[in-house]
């Protein structure tokens, strides 16, 4: 057996950059639905948020922290810009906000929602931001919060205000009292009085000072635009995000899948050479024998297999072939069946064995030559119990079942055992049932020259092509390589490409196989 095979692999670059991403541009489908996602986003953003608008007033805070007592701390220390900022946010002010606007006071927690506050550092300015969806009711809304704090501010400093003049009144009358029981003591009497005194200007002092506590300094006016990007902007965001979305979505379906999604990942799997790469097929209504029957790249490259089976461990004439797939849905009786079309147009005599049991019987769905179309030559060298098949401008070849009785007791050794009279003289084609699934196949494995595993391209789990390799190498098989099927195209694009199924005897040429003598890669033209 040569060595490994360097097919050509579309997802085959020396630039890694570029390996990643045609394994993220395999799942297209994941990119496209958070570029969805991402517009939906930025559209539900713009229908909820587009036609809103902001306006802004801004507040002076004076330094009343403690208006009526000795002070002898800066003015900017004399306020706590954070606190002030948390009563302005209260829904108290909401309340009384609500009520300059004309609402009722069970609104005011929805117009706290539509507030924002913000206080620049080492500044005894507060700003009131407001949102809304018309111009002037954004600007009414945050004149009346700044109003509406102010209000509050100064109801706080006149409650103040009450508070310490009812305290120096009540040591007023403390001293009034005492002035009265001292009548004989003139120093007593004159220093109770200049003690009343001195408390009566603190209370003229107290009721004269202001308790406005702020001033506007910039009312609210109606915005003339939106205060967020408009549709254009927000829905190049939502496809910006989208698509980073969908790209992280891919990679982690990327780096998650188990699939084989190229031929390197089946040969690191399986460790043998990867003899072919099937092309996308027409559909599953197709024939089963392409090979000298229909064109196109699939029969070609079917063909090219056949030719490299024969110079990589099929001895010509009188070789076993065994055909196998891991599981149940790969291209395997397709493939078998056209290999032995191939062979028969180089020339050799081919026998197509169906050692599967378990389905329907294959020479009904091929082409069968009728029983009067056979040549005196063939009676004597075809095996008992098999049929011509028809196989186009390749020839001829013979097809059999290889197994008789209940699919539970007949399998894949079986049917080398009942391999009919004559077959020792021509190439065989053994089709058996999954390997993975009825381990029968391994018994058949250690009785043929070369075992050609069918996988599907982007459906076989490559553990499955571990397991194959183990079983087959524990079996003492001969694994020649794996056969990637890359599926089947859709009906409108079949029935577009599709060409005629046989071509004129005038057009039909030899095919010419042309092998370089350094590169074991086989190129395979009409000529």
């Amino acid at each position: 057996m040569t060595g490994p095979i360097h097919l050509y692999d579309r997802y085959d670059e020396p630039d890694q950059l570029r390996d990643q991403l045609r394994r993220l541009l395999r799942h297209r489908g994941v990119i496209a639905l958070g570029i969805v996602l991402g517009l939906l986003g930025g559209a539900a953003l713009a229908l909820s948020r587009a036609h809103t608008y902001t306006s802004t007033s801004e507040v002076l805070v004076r330094s009343t922290a403690d208006p009526f007592g000795t002070v002898s701390v800066a003015a900017d220390n004399q306020v706590s810009m954070g606190t002030e900022q948390q009563i302005a946010a209260s829904t108290a002010v909401a309340v009384r906000a609500a009520r300059l606007m004309g609402q009722a006071d069970g609104k005011a927690a929805a117009l706290e929602d539509d507030l924002r506050i913000t206080n620049q550092a080492k500044s005894q300015v507060l700003r009131f931001e407001f949102t809304a969806r018309t111009p002037k009711r954004a600007a009414r809304g945050a004149n009346a919060f700044a109003e509406a704090y102010l209000a509050d501010r100064k109801a706080r400093n006149q409650a103040a205000v009450q508070r310490a003049t009812r305290s120096v009144e009540q040591q007023i009358k403390t001293v009034e009292a005492a002035q009265k029981k001292e009548t004989e003591d003139d120093d007593a009497t004159k220093a109770l009085q200049s003690q009343l005194d001195t408390l009566r200007k603190r209370v003229v002092d107290i009721n004269s000072r202001d308790t406005d506590g702020g001033d506007v300094v910039r009312r609210g006016e109606a915005p003339a635009r939106p205060s967020v990007p408009g549709w254009s902007a927000l829905l190049a965001l939502g496809l910006a995000g989208g698509l980073g979305l969908g790209i992280l979505l891919a990679w982690l379906r990327s780096a998650l899948d188990t699939r084989v999604r190229s031929a390197d990942e089946a040969r690191a799997a399986l460790r043998t050479p990867v003899l072919g790469l099937l092309p996308p097929g027409h559909g599953e209504d197709d024939d089963l024998p392409a090979v000298g029957r229909q064109g196109g790249d699939r029969a070609e490259m079917l063909r090219a297999l056949a030719y490299r089976l024969r110079g990589t461990g099929l001895p010509a004439g009188t070789g076993r072939l065994l055909v196998v797939s891991p599981r149940r849905g790969a291209a395997t009786e397709e493939v078998a069946v056209n290999l032995a079309a191939a062979l028969a147009e180089c020339g050799d005599e081919v026998l197509l064995v169906d050692a599967d049991p378990g389905t329907a019987a294959l020479t009904a769905r091929l082409p069968l030559l009728p029983d009067d179309a056979r040549t005196p030559g063939d009676a004597p060298s075809l095996p008992d119990g098999s049929r011509l098949v028809d196989a186009g401008t390749a020839g001829r070849f013979a097809c059999c079942a290889g197994g008789t009785g209940s699919p539970a007791r007949t399998g894949g050794a079986a049917a080398v055992h009942r391999l009919p009279a004559g077959s020792d003289s021509r190439t065989t084609v053994v089709v058996t049932r999954p390997l993975l699934e009825h381990a029968d196949a391994l018994a058949l494995a250690q009785r043929v020259d070369g075992v050609v595993l069918v996988a599907g391209l982007g459906t076989t789990r490559r553990d499955d092509l571990r397991r194959v390799h183990e079983l087959i190498d524990c079996s003492g098989g001969n694994l020649l390589g794996i056969v990637l099927d890359a599926g089947r195209r859709g009906r409108l694009r079949a029935v577009l490409r599709r060409r005629p199924a046989q071509r004129p005897e005038a057009e039909t040429l030899t095919p010419v196989v042309e092998l370089p003598a350094q590169d074991d890669t086989l190129s395979v033209s009409r000529g």
